[in-house]
């Protein structure tokens, strides 16, 4: 019997007895795709197709294997876990790396997919136990019409060695140093700049989290940008949630996961923005979840962006909210008055235009709703003196901005307070003007006469009488109390913080 024979049968006996102790879905997964290259010197040498597969199976399995070989063969002193070298393919037209037994051996049995479906998309573990390795998906992608299964190096599938390409493009403004900090935002920057300067790993994941434009990609850019110009060798990848969910959609429709999760369990930093995007995408967040824990087992840095706290978001699954609190979650809360004046200061030099200093005090008073905004409308001015060539002005800046303005100065009415405080605390507008007094209805009845007081210019005994006809002296207890529970309780002032923001908008 010949070397390559004899090792052939011993590593089907260790295959067996591996299959019995992981389990059918981990064996279908990790080791059957495992081919034997050779056995020189006491070293049996293991072939794998890809690289994120040869330091996973180094990591949990490879001691296992060693042990067992040498159980078969006293002569085994060690196991070496390689990648197959590319071969070139004439018919192909470039180069594909594979393991040329390993792919002899695949299986094109549908395995647990060719239940699916038309119209169902995979979970995680049918993409790991069959699409993966086992000649791919048999089923639809809700509502993706299959497709024959394309070699993974195709130019535009974004994966296989245009991989890079999956990173979106970073905006050159977006760095540190144009950041403008204050105190909604100086822990969220001061968290984002230890991570960047770090050389291990601090936090992980870092979870950001704040309403829109208010500077989260900001930063996440600013992150990316410092970490390359730092150490350029480190590879980084940045992209939203939603460009997480199309990727691996592709991959799964192209019969590519393998090359998927190399891509993105590969990198030294994996920056996701907007991750609210999958809430309610199982699928998604599944590979999302064993992403994130791969990375973290890597000790690899993750960076998390998201309009909510991962305890707040909807649609998410408990565990993985969990994972997503692990690090330091860094909050940035609506801008100041003087934190939006010094942005528009800031932006004023970044343009080399002399802005009056009533034009920036005014903006930064009447424009609140979030920083994009306010930029916005700085650009709008400026633009219009250029064009026109007329000198910036209070006046002109008015003129210019009056469909903007109109409308911050939107009028907001107590019946609408009344309706949207009563519709987030999940309660009956008729309580907001009847006598019960049962906590779950008089907090909320306060928060709103608190908001019909700072949101519109009616008197105290007005808003007393929109609420039941009640006395003067009930609106003014409700206004300190809610002013109280503003100061000591930051859950509390963010429910405020974020009904005000909704009626303003």
């Amino acid at each position: 019997m010949s070397v390559q024979a004899s090792l052939d049968q011993q590593w089907a006996r260790i295959s067996g007895r591996l299959k019995d102790e992981v389990g059918e879905t981990a064996y279908r997964s990790w080791l059957k795709p495992l081919t034997v290259e050779d056995f020189i010197g006491g070293q049996v040498r293991i072939v794998v197709p890809t690289r994120f597969m040869r330091d996973w199976i180094r990591t949990h399995y490879a001691d296992r294997i060693r042990a067992l070989w040498s159980g078969e063969n006293p002569g085994v002193q060690s196991v070496e876990i390689v990648v197959a070298p590319p071969r070139n393919d004439a018919s192909l037209g470039g180069a594909l790396t594979t393991a040329p037994r390993a792919a002899a051996n695949a299986t094109t049995d549908a395995g647990p997919l060719a239940e699916t479906g038309i119209g169902h998309l995979p979970t995680y573990d049918e993409v790991e136990a069959s699409a993966s390795l086992n000649g791919g998906l048999h089923g639809g992608l809700n509502g993706v019409a299959e497709a024959p299964a394309l070699p993974a190096f195709i130019a535009g599938n974004g994966l296989g060695e245009e991989r890079d390409d999956v990173s979106a493009l970073l905006d050159p403004r977006f760095t540190f140093e144009n950041f403008v900090v204050g105190k909604p935002n100086e822990l969220a920057f001061a968290a984002a700049r230890r991570v960047a300067d770090a050389n291990a790993v601090t936090f992980n994941p870092l979870f950001l989290y704040g309403g829109v434009g208010l500077g989260k990609t900001h930063l996440m850019h600013a992150i990316a940008w410092h970490i390359r110009k730092k150490d350029p060798a480190r590879r980084v990848i940045y992209l939203s949630a939603e460009k997480f969910m199309y990727q691996f959609i592709r991959a799964l429709r192209y019969k590519d996961t393998m090359a998927f999760k190399e891509q993105f369990r590969s990198v030294d930093v994996l920056m996701i923005d907007d991750v609210q995007f999958i809430s309610g995408k199982d699928s998604t967040q599944e590979e999302f979840f064993h992403t994130f824990n791969a990375l973290v087992d890597q000790n690899r840095q993750v960076i998390i962006s998201a309009d909510k706290s991962p305890s707040d978001l909807e649609g998410m699954e408990e565990r993985l909210r969990s994972r997503l609190g692990w690090g330091l979650v860094a909050d940035i809360h609506p801008t100041t008055y003087e934190l939006r004046l010094g942005i528009l200061q800031s932006k004023g030099e970044q343009m080399r235009v002399q802005i009056p200093q009533k034009v920036l005090e005014f903006l930064a008073h009447k424009i609140t709703s979030n920083v994009r905004e306010l930029e916005g409308a700085l650009n709008r001015i400026v633009a219009h003196a250029e064009l026109v060539g007329r000198a910036i002005t209070l006046e002109s800046s008015q003129e210019v901005l009056h469909d903007l303005l109109r409308a911050s100065n939107r009028r907001v009415t107590i019946e609408e307070i009344q309706k949207k405080v009563a519709e987030h605390y999940n309660i009956r507008l008729a309580d907001m003007s009847s006598a019960r007094r049962a906590r779950a209805v008089a907090r909320p009845r306060q928060v709103a006469m608190y908001l019909s007081k700072q949101l519109t210019a009616r008197s105290l005994p007005e808003i007393g009488r929109k609420f039941g006809d009640r006395d003067h002296t009930t609106v003014m207890h409700a206004v300190r109390k809610v002013e109280e529970l503003c100061a000591t309780d930051p859950t509390f002032s963010e429910d405020v913080e974020l009904l005000r923001r909704m009626l303003e908008g």
